[in-house]
């Protein structure tokens, strides 16, 4: 997940593909980029995307890259793949 901060709204953008071929989902916080300020948004916006208390979101690598990767705590095949669902094939 590519994350923009002080975006200007909180939503996700869609999916993305790099120069690499590589996808990944796009999204924007308000939040800006100190304290961890941004990251705690992206983790809400995710949660509240999945229907999932913000707990069970995390960001588990890229704490401080734009590129994220998310952990979901609990999530199954079939929430994953309605989430993703949601913003078109990747």
């Amino acid at each position: 997940m590519r994350l923009t901060p002080s975006g200007g709204a909180d939503r996700i953008d869609g999916w993305v593909c790099d120069a690499d071929g590589k996808f990944y989902l796009k999204a924007r916080v308000r939040a800006a980029p100190e304290d961890g300020k941004a990251n705690a948004a992206l983790e809400a916006l995710i949660a509240k995307a999945l229907g999932f208390a913000k707990g069970r979101v995390s960001v588990a690598r890229g704490v401080s890259a734009r590129m994220k990767v998310l952990e979901i705590e609990g999530a199954g095949e079939a929430e994953v793949a309605a989430f993703v669902a949601r913003f078109g094939e990747a």
